[in-house]
């Protein structure tokens, strides 16, 4: 027999599905990305300055708050349950930290700590703290010795 001419038609397009995989994985991306994001910036802890908490004061109420200060001198009392101080910012402000739980080791005065809690009140200068980091380690001070400066102006 002889060759037919009739025409026979072309494969189905691949167009459709590929098209129709393409929007599966940018959505697949798309959402991956947009969890990766919401645990990363709900995983962030900053911190507030003794200024700014206390500009901030009636909004934070008693939430949780990490709050960043120096340690005045002269001001560490040991406590049955771990210690009360004062913390400074930049202007000369202070708040009254009572903290519950032992201080890390190279807790001491006129160095930058950051203490976890919240003011016991709205309108309070007290600060209940439930844990205090020394905000810069020794090998840290002992590397940069010109970044880490007291209010004194002393370098640590």
């Amino acid at each position: 027999m002889g060759a037919t001419l009739t025409p026979v038609a072309p494969p189905p397009s691949r167009s459709r599905s590929s098209r129709r995989s393409l929007a599966v994985i940018a959505v697949l991306v798309a959402v991956v990305v947009v969890l990766l994001s919401q645990g990363l910036l709900t995983s962030l802890n900053y911190f507030e300055t003794v200024d700014q908490a206390l500009a901030q004061r009636g909004s934070l109420g008693t939430r949780e708050i990490r709050l960043e200060g120096v340690v005045a001198p002269g001001s560490i009392a040991r406590t049955n349950d771990g210690a009360s101080f004062t913390v400074t910012g930049s202007r000369g402000r202070h708040v009254f930290v009572v903290a519950q739980g032992s201080p890390p080791q190279l807790f001491q005065a006129n160095i930058p700590v950051v203490v976890v809690g919240h003011f016991a009140s709205a309108t309070s200068l007290q600060f209940d703290g439930t844990q205090i980091m020394v905000k810069h380690s020794s090998s840290y001070i002992a590397a940069h010795p010109n970044r880490v400066k007291a209010p004194n102006g002393t370098s640590r």
